[in-house]
Parts: structure tokens; C-alpha cells; sequence
């Protein structure tokens, strides 16, 4: 049916020659001549014919074998265009799979983002830290204008100026799935690549592809700015050069944005019907009774959608043309003869679209055949025009025919349109049953929920009003492009109406939403709307907190978050808003408090739990975290961020095949869940999976290939598995995308400092920490790198800030530790050791401090709860074998050092000649000294060299590493290592003991010596 329409009317298309010429023309001339357009904009006022010439244009790129698609003010933004686009092209057997997978992906996460947007403050975990948390009202107004960022605008100048780099580095670091909060906050930066990408592939397979955007005045307002990088940039990719693109709105385009273009562009402006297109137009319709053409010519104004109006009727008697009192309504409707078809067309201008139900709800008294055939009849109607699967009529006759029914019986309007309110109510409770627990997530309902609220405010405008500007709460809670169209509503049911309030609500609203997030309309309601309670205004303000606190507003989401807790004590949503916004700025205990409250309010809220069980990770309250992770997943097992939450829980107790059990449960129940993907690699770097773990890293990349977080993730895997140039490749990108995140400095500069580059390793370690102050493990690597270079000063003050921070973070007690061990601070040691005792390398660690504290019956029991936990049995036989070394227990120390042997030869060998010495003698051990000269390698360290050299009475080359040993920057550790070798051989027959004492008294004193100025 429709196809049969569209031919109708295109049969009598008249007029637009010379336009349509110049179009069919530019699909002659191949791209790379310099004539060839790829851009056409067509613009003129209102009726002046635009959708008819684009439909035209359309008609004669299809003839010609071109892919098209057409886009219209039913699309709401940059996503919705390219779905319009992509359902379009797979009708002409030209899918973009990848395009619709991802649009499926953004439809997904707009309807989960209100649990997933808003975070947590982040306390690092790694190299590359992130986290986040769920939240009932977190997507309220987030910010979706293309080319804007979440909360541009949302901020005075000052604080833009003062603040915009750190809220952008702590949004980036906040989020747990970057793609997520991408496909939400800034969709056309996922979806734009994915479509070029395929509409490379599809336009190879037609000559041409032509893509429409009728509506401009409307779309424009998101699209133009897409539009013009997709063109004339190479931001999402290379756009095929066979893709012609034209526009259509009232107004020309933008010359301040598209001014370099004009050689690339034909720009058609259109003007009404010449009197000659006219009288051409209603010839072709059989109408050229002159008083008839005059009388029409005199009624349109040449505007050609109102010229096939009255053509299509045939009128052939021009009687009472002159009538004072008659309307241009009437005078085009007189000529249509039937009277059922002149009230049919009056009463269907009332909705705001048409399609069979509505055209029912309206025409009621007639059979079903009758009405099918009326139904037609009006679509075929030139002022109606085909919206996808519905009509619409044109503003320019749609709206002199609501004028003249308000006044014709103001009753029977108020009733006719109070009977489609209730139409649209009834099919919207149908609906009801298919929307979920909140109906607001679910499109169809949204769209019903509209359309009644529209026939209520033109029904009774002042009875109605309060419950709509409800309503427009509940649209803001859905983000901008919702609120726009009920604001929109508004001002159409004040124009439709003359009510000047409704009008008046609308436009104030449009320009608050001018802004990138919801917050100024919410403001506006809370300023002049009177909600009916105190318990909505309550619920008003939550939601404003929540706008804010996603704009990093986090001083105003407090305030407002207070306001609502000030008019209603039990609303747990603020309570759970405010504990985010508390913790994410640094307010841990108040924000658990709230988080408390919230839960308590609502126990079996697994949204809360999640949220709260997260925050108790963070804070390394990981018993706490677990719980409150299992509860959220015993309530709603569908609560993906829980398992993920649970699945990070059980990395930390180093309960490897639970965590990644549960990190697979997360992505199960959301594939593409970014942050799982990352933290399911972690749990795979710990079990040694590490081809996995690339895999999952190259996922997630592949998924947010332009978060600076996610590619330092993967620099910190490449780096790990020796690839250090594609580590750096990743760190830079990562750089490039943001140069205010300070994990990849972090990153970039352990990477440095591990391969000797200390110079830029503290470049870069500096910079994180001067872009983030607190954060914990860059001061860890920055207080390895210190000691590294001997700078033990240094070193401590970063060991102490590092804890002074807080000792939740893993490996700050530990990196004290060794600090302290590597000045020679034993005591102070001990006691962080004993603090951390959770693996056998702790245990072995505190063993290792026993033993050069001369408990060696302790060093042993804690090297036995050391074997008893696993970890590196290497270094756990090393240290075994030093206590009976220097407990001078021989046959114990040769027995564990032959086992060593098989662990690590060259230790393994120095331990067993030591012990062979000791127990035997210098000849005894001779054999085992040889072998181990064969080993003499610079990697192998100074402590082989000295002990070679002393067996060998080789004194000047012993006193030459001796001054290396000695000058270089080595810790406590070393030393005393050095000093119990040669005490041992000391001791041991056949030693030259005259000439090996002096050289150990010199490493006795330098050893003393540093534990001595560091002493407390």
C-alpha cells in the first residue's frame, strides 16, 4: 500500500526542474572531478515543498541502482539516525551486522545506565586503577550532545578553567565499564567507526549511496555537528567517497561551520511556486477553471504543499469564494464534496501522528471497511506525509485545522481529544505488563505515555499540566533527548491550545535543556512547579543530585542530596546517591554511613548492596565487600556488576578459580562488560594464564579503543610479558587520549625504572603523583625506584606517605618492610611484616629479618609457615639454607643446599660450597668453587664474585669488587649478605684468615654503618 501511494503522488510531481536536474546530473559525474558535489542542502519555509523535492531526489537516486536511507525528525539523536539508516539499507539487502550490534548494545545500556553511571571515588588497585559502582537515579540528564563532553557547561568558567582536567582524569578512573559509560555519555564515538567501517564494504557494491536528513531545522540541532566532522574530518574514520549527502530544512546551513565546504556543497534554496508551476501543478490535476486557479493562486501563496491540497480535491466551482467569514480551512475542504471525508480530515489533524488504531480512535462511527478505505484515502492526501509506519500532516494545514476546530466547538474539542487521552492511556496499560518494574525504560511506553499526556494538556491544559510536569521529571531521568520531546509536547500543546502557560513551561524548558545534562530543567521545576508533596519534591531533588554528581558537580549533588534527605527522611535513593557522592569525594566513612541508612531503608535493594559492597572493596574492607556482594547476588542473580564486585573480592584473597568464576558470571550477563573483561585478566595474569590474559585485554581494547584506561591496562600486560615496545605504543595512545591520567605515567615509569631508565622513570612517576597526590602505587614504584638508585631518604618518605594514606591498599605495609629491611630498620620491619602475614613470601620475609636478627629458631618456624602456604620455593630453600649457614648447623645447611641445586644452580652452588667450606674445609670445597667459576657471570651479582675471589686468595681483584660493592648504591640486605659469606670462609680451614679480615671488617663497618644512621 504504501508503494502504492509513494507512486501516486510521485506521478504528479510537478515542478523543482532545474533542482532535480542538477541532482540527477551529479550522479554522472564521478567523485574525483572536481564538479561533483557531496553535499546538497535543501532549505525554504514551511510548506514550500522540501519533503516532497527530498522524496523526489530520493526517487531518482534509486532509478539510477544508488543505496539510500532517509532520516527524519522521528530520530532523536546521532543513534537513533543510524538506526534509521541501518534498518533502511538491510531492506535493500546491505546490513551494517556490526553497526546493529552495537546500536542493540546502546539501546541496552541506556535502559542499565541509571545502575551503572555513577562511581565510586577510585582507590587504585594496579598500574591502571578503575571502579564503579551502581545507582537507581544515575542516568538522570546525562549529557549526549554530540562533540560535548558529559559536563561541559554544568561547571561555572571558574571551576571549568580550575578543575576541568581533574574531573575529567576522576571520571575516567570512576567508571567501571568505559564502553558502557561511552555508548551512554558520547554514543556517535563507539558507533561512528563501526558504521564507516561497513559503509565502506556496502557502498562498493552500488554506484552510489545517498543518505537524507529531511527535518534540519530539527536534527540539526544533534546532527550537524556529526554530520560536518564525518565529512570534512577524519575523526571516526574515511567516509566513502561515492556517499552523496542531502539535507532539508528551513534554514541555510551554518556558513561559520560549513563555509569551507561551499566549493564541495550545491546549496538549493527553494521559494514557492512561480505562478507558472502552479497553474502547471493543477493542470496536471485537471484543474484550470481560471476563476478556480485564481481563487487557488490567491488562497496558497504558490506554497506547494497547500497548492496539491486544494488541486487533489478537483474543484471546478469557485461559488463563495468571497465569503468574509469563511477560513482558508474551509475554503480548501469545500471542494471535497463528501462530507464524511471533510470531518475525517478535520478530526484526524487532532493526533499527533496517525496510524490504523488512532485513525479508529478518532473515527469511530463507521464500519471497519468504510474506515480501512477512508484511512487510505487520507494518507494519499499530499498534506500527509509517511513517517516510517505512521502519517503525519503538515504543520503548514495541520495547524489552521486545530484553530479552527478549538474555535468551531471549544466542547467537543476538549472532548474528542480527552477520548484519545484515554485511547492512548488504555494501550499504554496494555503495554504495562511488557515494560518491566519501571515502565520508563521501555521506548513504546514512553512514546504512548507522551501522546496521552499531549491530548490531556489540549483537553483540560490546567487540570493536566501538574501531572505532565511530573512526568517530565520522570523523562529527565532519562536523559536529554527524552526530555527534550516532552518539553517539545509542551510547546505544541500551547500553540495547538493558545495556552500561554503551557507554552511558556515548554520553551523555558527547550532552553534549559540547551545545557549537556538535565540538571537546569530540573532546577526549573523545582523553582515553579508545585508537586503535589513533599515526598516528590523529595524525589526531584535526588534526581538533580544524581545529574550533578555525574557532571562532577559533587559540591551541588551534596547540597541537593541534603534537600531531599531534609524533606523525607526515608528516601532511600538519596541516601544511596549521597554515599557515592561522599565517597567519591574522599568521605569514606560518612559515605558507608549513607550507604548504611540506604540499605536499611531498603534491605532488599540489590542495587544498594552492590553499590555498598563496592565501596567496602575500595576501602579494603574486603570480608565486609564479599558479604554485601553475596546478599546482591542472592537477591538478583541478574545484577551483573555484583558478580563482577565479587569476582574482584576473590582476586584479592588470591581465590583465583572462584574469582574468575564469577568475573564469567558478569560477562554472561552483559558481554562486552569492559571492567569485568580487565579484572577477569588480572585473575588470569595471577594464574599464570597469560595468552588469556592478552586475549581479554585486546577484548576490552578492541571494545573502548579511544579509554586511555583500559590501553594502560593492556601497556602493563605487554609489559609484563616482555614486549616493552608494545607496552610504550599502548602508553603513549593512552597518553594521547587523556594527558591528565595519571595511571599511565605510573605505568610508563615502573616500566622505565625496571629496565635501569631512571631518568624518565621519574619523569613520569613525578607527574602521576602531581597529577593525583594520594595515589598509593605510583608512590610504591617511585619508593622502589629510589631505593633502586640508593636514594633511601627518599625512599622512606614515600614508604611512610604511602601508608600514612591508608594501609587498606595491598603491598603498603609490605613495601614499608622492605624499606625498612633495605636500610637495615629490622624492628620497624618485623613489625609491618607481622602486620601482612597473608602468603609465604610475607613468612619467608619475617625470616629472613629473624635471621639477621639472630632468632634463627623463629626464621625457621616462619620458613615452615612459609612452605606450608607455597610461593617460591627457590628463595625459600635460599633462606633455609642461610639460617643453618649461620647457625653453623653444616650437615642441615649442605642437605637443604643440595636441594636447592635443582631450584637455582648458581645460588644453589654458592650455598652448597659455603656449606662444604664451612663444615669441610676450603680443599673440600675446591670441586664446587670450580664449577661455580664456570658460572661467574655479571648477572649472577657481586656476591658470587666476592666469595670466588676470597676462595681463591685472588686479594686485588677481591678488593676491586669489594670497592664497586661498596661504592654502589646497595641496601642492608646485600651487606650483610656479603659480611655473612665472608664469615663464613672466614671461619672455614685453609683460609687465609690474616688477609680476608681486614676486607670483611671494611663490609662489617659499612653495614654497621648504614644501620646505624638510619636507626631510630
Amino acid at each position: 500500500m504504501q508503494e502504492l501511494i509513494r507512486q501516486r503522488r510521485r506521478a504528479g510531481f510537478v515542478g523543482r526542474n532545474d533542482e532535480r536536474a542538477a541532482f540527477r546530473a551529479n550522479l554522472e559525474i564521478p567523485p574525483e572531478d572536481e564538479r561533483h558535489r557531496f553535499l546538497f542542502h535543501v532549505h525554504g519555509n514551511a510548506g514550500v515543498g522540501k519533503t516532497f523535492l527530498v522524496r523526489e531526489l530520493e526517487q531518482l537516486a534509486r532509478e539510477k541502482g544508488t543505496l539510500t536511507a532517509y532520516v527524519d525528525e522521528s530520530a532523536g539523536s546521532v543513534p537513533e539516525a543510524l538506526a534509521a539508516i541501518c534498518q533502511q539499507l538491510a531492506a535493500q539487502g546491505a546490513r551494517l551486522r556490526k553497526l546493529e550490534d552495537a546500536l542493540t548494545a546502546h539501546r541496552e545500556r541506556r535502559h542499565e545506565a541509571e545502575a551503572e553511571v555513577a562511581a565510586l571515588e577510585p582507590t587504585p588497585e594496579g598500574p591502571s586503577p578503575l571502579t564503579t559502582t551502581a545507582v537507581r537515579l544515575g542516568v538522570a540528564g546525562l549529557g549526549l550532545i554530540p562533540g560535548a563532553g558529559p559536563f561541559v557547561g554544568a561547571v561555572d568558567s571558574a571551576q571549568l578553567a580550575e578543575g576541568a582536567a581533574r574531573i575529567k582524569t576522576r571520571l575516567s578512573a570512576r567508571f567501571r565499564n568505559q564502553e558502557d559509560v561511552q555508548l551512554v555519555l558520547a554514543p556517535e564515538r563507539v558507533l561512528t567507526p563501526k558504521f564507516l567501517d561497513e559503509l565502506a564494504d556496502v557502498a562498493s557494491t552500488a554506484p552510489w549511496l545517498v543518505l537524507f536528513f529531511d527535518t534540519y531545522e530539527s536534527t540539526g540541532t544533534f546532527l550537524d555537528s556529526w554530520l560536518h566532522q564525518l565529512m570534512t574530518t577524519d575523526r571516526y574514520g574515511e567516509l566513502p567517497a561515492n556517499v552523496i549527502v542531502v539535507t532539508a530544512g528551513q534554514y541555510p546551513f551554518d556558513t561559520a561551520r560549513w563555509g569551507a565546504f561551499a566549493d564541495f556543497m550545491t546549496d538549493v534554496s527553494l521559494s514557492p511556486f512561480t505562478e507558472a508551476e502552479a497553474r502547471g501543478l493543477l493542470a496536471e490535476r485537471g484543474v484550470v477553471a481560471e476563476p478556480v486557479v485564481a481563487e487557488v493562486l490567491r488562497l496558497t501563496g504558490g506554497l506547494p504543499v497547500l497548492v496539491s491540497t486544494l488541486a487533489e480535491s478537483r474543484p471546478d466551482d469557485p461559488d463563495d469564494v468571497g465569503d468574509p467569514g469563511a477560513t482558508a480551512v474551509e475554503r480548501f475542504l469545500k471542494w471535497e464534496q463528501d462530507p464524511v471525508r471533510r470531518r475525517v480530515a478535520l478530526e484526524c489533524a487532532l493526533p499527533r501522528f496517525l496510524d490504523a488504531d488512532v485513525f479508529r480512535a478518532v473515527v469511530q462511527d463507521c464500519a471497519e471497511d468504510e474506515a480501512r478505505a477512508l484511512y487510505d484515502w487520507l494518507r494519499a492526501m499530499p498534506f500527509v506525509s509517511e513517517r516510517g509506519e505512521r502519517a503525519q500532516y503538515h504543520d503548514v494545514v495541520r495547524a489552521p485545522m486545530l484553530r479552527l476546530e478549538r474555535r468551531r466547538s471549544p466542547r467537543g474539542w476538549a472532548e474528542r481529544h480527552g477520548r484519545l487521552a484515554d485511547a492512548f492511556a488504555g494501550w499504554r496499560e496494555e503495554r504495562r505488563a511488557d515494560s518491566g518494574d519501571d515502565p520508563w525504560t521501555d521506548k513504546r511506553w514512553r512514546e504512548l505515555r507522551l501522546a496521552e499526556a499531549y491530548h490531556r494538556l489540549c483537553a483540560r491544559e490546567s487540570a493536566a499540566l501538574p501531572e505532565v510536569l511530573g512526568d517530565v521529571v520522570q523523562a529527565c531521568v532519562q536523559g536529554l533527548e527524552e526530555a527534550r520531546r516532552w518539553a517539545r509536547v509542551l510547546t505544541e500543546a500551547g500553540e495547538d491550545t493558545q495556552a500561554a502557560v503551557l507554552g511558556r513551561w515548554g520553551r523555558d524548558l527547550l532552553d534549559a535543556l540547551e545545557e549537556p545534562n538535565t540538571a537546569g530543567a530540573l532546577g526549573l521545576l523545582l523553582d515553579r512547579a508545585e508537586f503535589d508533596d513533599t515526598g516528590h519534591r523529595a524525589f526531584v531533588h535526588a534526581i538533580r543530585g544524581a545529574v550533578l554528581r555525574s557532571s562532577g558537580e559533587l559540591r551541588g549533588a551534596l547540597l541537593e542530596f541534603d534537600r531531599a534527605i531534609a524533606l523525607d527522611g526515608d528516601l532511600a535513593h538519596a541516601y544511596h546517591g549521597r554515599g557515592i557522592a561522599r565517597s567519591q569525594s574522599g568521605e569514606y566513612a560518612a559515605g558507608m554511613a549513607d550507604l548504611d541508612r540506604a540499605h536499611a531503608l531498603e534491605p532488599h535493594n540489590a542495587r544498594i548492596l552492590a553499590t555498598r559492597a563496592d565501596c567496602h572493596r575500595l576501602v579494603g574492607h574486603y570480608d565486609a565487600a564479599q558479604c554485601d556482594a553475596d546478599r546482591a547476588i542472592e537477591l538478583d542473580r541478574t545484577q551483573y556488576n555484583a558478580w563482577a564486585t565479587r569476582g574482584a573480592i576473590r582476586d584479592v584473597f588470591k581465590q583465583y578459580d572462584l574469582a574468575l568464576a564469577d568475573l564469567d558470571q558478569a560477562l554472561a550477563l552483559k558481554p562486552g562488560y569492559v571492567w569485568a573483561l580487565v579484572h577477569r585478566a588480572r585473575v588470569r595474569r595471577s594464574r599464570g594464564e597469560h595468552e588469556l590474559q592478552l586475549a581479554d585485554l585486546d577484548r576490552a581494547v578492541e571494545l573502548s579503543p579511544d579509554i586511555a584506561w583500559v590501553l594502560c591496562e593492556r601497556g602493563d600486560a605487554l609489559g609484563a610479558a616482555g614486549r616493552e615496545v608494545d607496552a610504550l605504543a599502548d602508553y603513549q595512545r593512552a597518553i594521547d587520549l587523556d594527558d591528565t591520567y595519571a595511571s599511565v605515567y605510573a605505568s610508563r615509569g615502573a616500566l622505565h625504572a625496571q629496565h635501569g631508565r631512571y631518568e624518565p622513570a621519574m619523569a613520569d612517576l613525578d607527574k602521576a603523583l602531581r597529577l593525583r597526590p594520594e595515589y598509593q602505587w605510583a608512590l610504591l614504584h617511585r619508593c622502589r625506584a629510589h631505593l633502586r638508585q640508593g636514594r633511601y631518604d627518599d625512599a622512606l618518605v614515600d614508604a611512610n606517605r604511602a601508608v600514612e594514606l591508608g594501609t587498606g591498599y595491598p603491598g603498603v605495609l609490605l613495601n614499608r618492610a622492605y624499606t625498612n629491611m633495605a636500610v637495615g630498620r629490622l624492628e620497624q620491619a618485623q613489625q609491618d611484616l607481622e602486620s601482612c602475614l597473608t602468603s609465604g613470601d610475607e613468612h619467608r620475609r619475617l625470616a629472613q629479618v629473624h635471621l639477621w636478627s639472630g632468632r634463627f629458631e623463629e626464621a625457621l618456624t616462619e620458613l615452615d609457615a612459609a612452605a606450608a602456604l607455597g610461593g617460591d620455593t627457590a628463595k625459600e630453600a635460599d633462606v633455609r639454607c642461610s639460617v643453618y649457614l649461620y647457625m653453623r648447623d653444616w650437615p642441615n645447611a649442605r642437605q637443604v643446599a643440595e636441594r636447592h641445586l635443582a631450584l637455582d644452580e648458581a645460588t644453589g652452588l654458592l650455598n652448597l660450597a659455603l656449606a662444604v667450606s664451612g663444615g669441610e674445609g676450603l680443599a673440600a670445597a675446591r670441586p664446587l668453587w670450580e664449577r661455580l667459576a664456570l658460572l661467574d657471570r655479571p648477572e649472577d651479582g657481586v656476591l658470587l664474585a666476592v666469595a670466588l675471589r676470597a676462595t681463591s686468595s685472588s686479594w686485588p681483584e677481591l678488593d676491586d669488587h669489594l670497592h664497586r660493592a661498596l661504592v654502589a648504591p646497595h641496601g642492608w640486605p646485600y651487606l650483610a649478605a656479603v659480611s655473612g659469606c665472608l664469615d663464613i670462609l672466614l671461619h672455614s680451614d685453609g683460609t687465609d684468615r690474616a688477609r680476608l679480615e681486614p676486607r670483611l671488617e671494611r663490609v662489617v663497618a659499612a653495614r654497621d654503618a648504614m644501620r646505624a644512621r638510619y636507626a631510630e
